[in-house]
């Protein structure tokens, strides 16, 4: 927050535009590319820009910066006031002298809350308390499929590559994987629905021992006996870094999934999850307000 006062300060009481604003304090903090184009976990928005907008609302709340019109602000007589006082950060607690900016944080707000709001935008408390829900579910999901039957996770597997959108139906799906039990492969199934082209399919529902490079090994055999060009291994366990490397030694292009992330496309796939709560972030949508401007 202090680096955009300053910035809107050193504009003389012109407007400055955001994204203006975004670009000059990337230059400044002298973002790298991946830096700058750095998403939020929701993917949706720069996590930069991002920041950088959210310090101009604590800001513009608090009475420091002034909007003067759509996407474009300069600074306050109060900002400056604030400024000649050579602060050496502009953080909530700073902002929590003015009204202004208590109501708006909320009276009865904790002051442990303000102390994490110095750090993380709204959004990113919200994207992280999401992430570690979300890996707290992941952990739990994966125990519950390592603690299934083999023919459990074998409908698992089927039931996920369909909602994946391999496969084709759901009863082809069925009719194929866990039927052929040849040479290192479990299954095999349509690629899509008009069935151009097929994948070979490994499923190992391991809780201790790690997939090493023999097992790949011997998947790539089987696929090449079957001059198959592309294959799935799957696992509950984890890859060796040897198994890891081999996959690239071979011509037929072979995709490994772990136990990490088959819970991960399970919650995006909805296999084994159901929704408890939901909620929607929304926005002003200033093309409704577009006439009146």
């Amino acid at each position: 927050m202090l680096p955009l006062l300053q910035l809107a300060a050193k504009a003389n009481g012109e407007e400055i535009s955001l994204p203006a604003a975004v670009e000059q304090l990337a230059n400044d903090f002298a973002l790298t590319d991946d830096e700058r184009k750095e998403l939020l976990p929701s993917g949706g928005t720069f996590k930069f820009s991002s920041r950088v907008s959210w310090a101009r609302t604590y800001l513009q709340k608090a009475g420091l910066l002034e909007a003067t019109r759509r996407g474009y602000f300069k600074v306050a007589e109060r900002g400056l006031q604030v400024l000649e006082k050579k602060p050496a950060r502009v953080d909530n607690k700073l902002l929590s002298q003015f009204e202004e900016f208590k109501e708006f944080q909320g009276k009865k707000k904790p002051k442990a809350d303000l102390a994490t709001m110095s750090h993380d935008t709204p959004i990113e408390s919200i994207a992280l308390q999401y992430e570690q829900i979300r890996k707290a579910l992941a952990s739990e999901l994966l125990d519950k499929v390592k603690k299934s039957t083999p023919q459990f996770f074998e409908r698992l597997v089927i039931q996920l590559l369909v909602r994946m959108g391999y496969g084709g139906s759901l009863k082809d799906a069925g009719q194929a994987v866990g039927k052929t039990g040849d040479g290192g492969i479990d299954g095999v199934i349509r690629e899509d629905k008009l069935g151009l082209d097929n994948i070979y399919i490994q499923a190992k529902r391991w809780t201790d021992k790690t997939v090493g490079s023999p097992d790949i090994d011997q998947f790539a055999g089987a696929l090449s006996k079957k001059k198959a060009s592309k294959g799935i291994f799957i696992t509950t366990s984890c890859f060796t870094k040897d198994a890891l490397a081999s996959v690239k030694e071979y011509t037929s292009r072979i995709i490994l999934i772990d136990g990490v992330q088959l819970a991960e496309y399970m919650i995006d796939y909805g296999i084994g999850v159901s929704v408890t709560s939901a909620y929607e972030i929304k926005k002003i949508d200033f093309d409704f307000f577009e006439d009146d401007m």
